[in-house]
């Protein structure tokens, strides 16, 4: 996940490099320099193609799960990475611009992969009263890919114009970490019960992320959600469309998915040293300061591990009502910069890492590969038009830019408040019955979904026996 925001932080640091090698490239092959405008729009298409990548790469995963499994896909997803490390590395030297432009669509489809099958993996083996912390965890490796990539920009380490490009070969890191580790990791046991009716496989699984040896509560816990569900093979995105038991839960997801984008934090990440520069920062200072909203990020998404403690399902609108302070103070520099880190501050200690968390929570196993195909479709699409828009939204609506983003937040959060349930320590059984109400579908009693999903028969007095024994971490 590093790799998520690694490959957005250096693009706003090298930007004075990247277009200087784009204007050179096109002086030796077209004998002038390169236009106002078709600079513009190159750097916009070199910004914005990591989102059609991510985009492809979200498309992709339920067909790549359904053959890989969880476990497999993330193993075969960071090949993406290492091309685009390499890509990205040796354009430069290649004299050519391509070359970056696929270096960053390539790494884009390695992010639309992990994003939606990394979440998926690690709440499908994470028991539910950790889950959202566990969630909080993936945005912090995120926000050090920023920080991390902020550092080895600067122009003391690799910010310089002989040698930038190598920055991007650090991309390659992270998927090699992984692809040491991750062979050592089981498989999701709730994909190998569920789906692959590999029980015994399940069982080992659960043992080994557990620690313990008697997982029958586990395994049984699955079983129950397996007999409770109509249908056990994954649902295919016009199923899921056509279910009207998930529909309001499809709503919330692309409503979230469309706030996380929609908010301005990216146009802050992709443009932050320009912003800056219009509020009037001096040029030999703007890397440090576009280094200290990295650490802010950093610091506020370790912080945000104790929101867990918190109603999870107020945090996902709790950090998008600062957006608009920097466009209505934009003149003012100190101002604006302490603006800009209360904005990446209340994001990342807020809604950072609980979208994807959440995609996870509110559908059942049959329907997850389909929702997060949905939601990431939707992520994509909304990070792809920010990156494509901005530079023309700021260039008409200048220090007013960010106002475009707060119509969008206020709505996201009032409709938050008042539609997602809690799902703090539920099971996803449970979840999924918090919106049988508004779903309109008829809702059984504890006992009895109890009885039928565990076959306990109830007692003389209509009481069920031993269900809190049945009960697991999950």
């Amino acid at each position: 996940m590093m790799n998520l925001k690694w490959c957005l932080s250096p693009m706003s640091l090298l930007l004075q490099y990247i277009k200087a090698f784009y204007n050179k490239t096109w002086i030796e092959r077209y004998g002038e320099p390169i236009a106002a405008e078709t600079a513009t729009l190159l750097w916009s298409i070199t910004v914005s193609i990591f989102a059609i990548g991510g985009l492809l790469g979200a498309l992709s995963v339920s067909s790549i799960i359904r053959v890989l499994g969880r476990k497999g896909t993330l193993l075969l997803n960071n090949s993406f990475a290492i091309i685009a490390a390499l890509l990205l590395s040796l354009g430069e030297k290649a004299k050519s611009f391509e070359m970056l432009i696929i270096g960053r669509f390539i790494i884009g489809v390695d992010s639309g992969i992990a994003l939606s099958v990394l979440p998926m993996y690690l709440g499908e083996i994470t028991p539910r009263h950790i889950r959202g912390s566990i969630g909080q965890f993936n945005s912090i490796l995120i926000c050090l890919g920023v920080f991390t990539g902020q550092v080895l920009g600067l122009p003391e380490l690799l910010g310089q114009e002989s040698r930038w490009n190598y920055l991007f070969s650090f991309l390659a890191l992270p998927a090699t970490l992984q692809l040491c580790v991750l062979p050592f990791l089981p498989e999701s046991p709730r994909y190998l019960l569920m789906e692959r009716r590999n029980e015994a496989g399940a069982e080992r699984a659960f043992q080994r992320f557990l620690g313990k040896k008697d997982v029958s509560q586990e395994l049984e816990e699955v079983h129950a959600e397996a007999r409770a569900q109509d249908n056990l093979h994954s649902a295919s995105v016009l199923q899921l469309l056509k279910t009207p038991a998930v529909r309001w839960q499809l709503i919330t997801i692309i409503i979230t998915m469309a706030c996380y984008q929609l908010c301005g934090l990216n146009a802050i990440w992709y443009y932050t040293n320009g912003i800056l520069r219009e509020a009037g920062f001096a040029e030999n200072i703007l890397p440090y300061i576009t280094l200290s909203t990295g650490a802010i990020e950093t610091l506020a998404a370790i912080i945000s591990v104790s929101t867990d403690t918190l109603n999870q399902s107020n945090v996902p609108g709790s950090g998008h009502e600062a957006v608009c302070m920097y466009g209505i103070v934009s003149w003012m520099p100190y101002l604006s910069y302490i603006c800009i880190l209360a904005v990446i501050a209340s994001f990342c200690s807020g809604p950072g890492g609980i979208p994807f968390v959440l995609t996870g929570e509110l559908f059942e196993q049959s329907y997850r590969p389909a929702a997060f195909m949905i939601a990431g479709t939707v992520n994509w699409l909304s990070n792809f038009a920010v990156g494509l828009l901005f530079p023309f939204i700021q260039e008409k609506l200048q220090s007013f830019a960010f106002l475009v983003f707060v119509v969008v937040c206020i709505l996201g959060s009032i409709y938050l408040y008042l539609v997602l349930p809690e799902t703090k320590n539920k099971t996803f059984i449970d979840i999924s019955q918090s919106f049988s109400k508004i779903n309109k579908i008829p809702v059984s009693s504890p006992g009895h979904e109890m009885e039928l999903v565990l076959s306990i028969k109830p007692d003389m007095n209509g009481k069920v026996k031993h269900v809190a024994k049945m009960e697991s971490s999950f």
